[in-house]
């Protein structure tokens, strides 16, 4: 039987984008935790504190809180979401208990671990996919247009959610659709370099293409946090890197990123949760 995630979560920097570019920072060892603080134009801030097996802040005994006040700037909203002592299963065993964090606005959240570790679960769960064994994830802060996690979240998993007889303009317009927005189809290709493609069927495209298709279906609707499993799987350096940049200008608008890798991302200033276990 796997081991279900547990004593291993832990929070920590994540590198951008190799293992000899970190993250500025620096801890402080105090009985029972390590203060870990991060640079600013004024100095040194406490950011957060690590401590083995359950993760905490000044402010909550079960969550991570790095930062706090941050506003979407397409909403102007004061938003967060929140995952308190969340347990999962999958087939009737759990894979991961007692997970919590808290991101605003602008923040971003890298989940690794051992494959079957759980992340993926993780993620249904936030998406609202896979019911929680106890515990919640919530959103503070917004409002009547996303009161719950699933309602503000994109979810991107291993399945890129494309129908291959349908051409990728009628993909996305589905999703555009299906989410209430209006924002160009033309514009989202672009974005990811997929101009002059839209009226071919989606089931024509490389993989390359399939998944760089996918990431459009987040820019043809607004949501504040995006949920992002392996979002690199099939994409060529060039592509990653304009992934890349689209979180970026994402957490830049006030947006909230929680991604399951195995692969720098080139998040500056994320946050990592490492979740232990096996065969999940």
């Amino acid at each position: 039987m796997g081991m279900q995630s547990r004593a291993k979560v832990r929070v920590r920097p994540f590198p951008l984008s190799a293992p000899n570019v970190r993250t500025e920072y620096r801890r402080k060892r105090q009985p029972g935790a390590t203060i870990v603080a991060f640079p600013d134009r004024w100095g040194w801030y406490p950011a957060y504190r690590e401590i083995p097996g359950i993760v905490l802040d000044t402010e909550s005994p079960i969550l991570l809180r790095r930062t706090a006040g941050a506003r979407d700037r397409q909403t102007g909203r004061t938003m967060r979401l929140i995952a308190e002592n969340l347990c999962g299963e999958r087939g009737g065993r759990r894979v991961f208990s007692d997970i919590g964090f808290s991101l605003g606005a602008g923040e971003a959240l890298v989940v690794t671990g051992a494959n079957g570790a759980g992340k993926s679960t993780l993620l249904r769960v936030l998406a609202g996919l896979l019911p929680a064994a106890s515990g919640r994830a919530i959103v503070e802060g917004g409002g009547e247009d996303f009161p719950t996690v699933a309602s503000a979240a994109h979810y991107l998993g291993h399945l890129n959610a494309m129908k291959p007889v349908l051409s990728v303009a009628e993909n996305l317009a589905f999703w555009r659709s299906f989410s209430g927005a209006d924002a160009p189809i033309e514009t989202a290709l672009e974005a990811v370099g997929l101009c002059g493609i839209a009226h071919l069927p989606y089931g024509y495209l490389s993989t390359g293409q399939k998944r760089r298709a996918a990431i459009a279906r987040l820019l043809v609707s607004r949501r504040p946090a995006w949920l992002l499993d392996e979002p690199t799987a099939g994409l060529d350096a060039e592509s990653a890197r304009q992934l890349s940049s689209l979180m970026v200008r994402h957490r830049e608008e006030g947006g909230m990123i929680i991604a399951a890798t195995h692969l720098p991302l080139g998040l500056e200033r994320a946050l990592e949760l490492t979740m232990g276990g096996e065969d999940a």
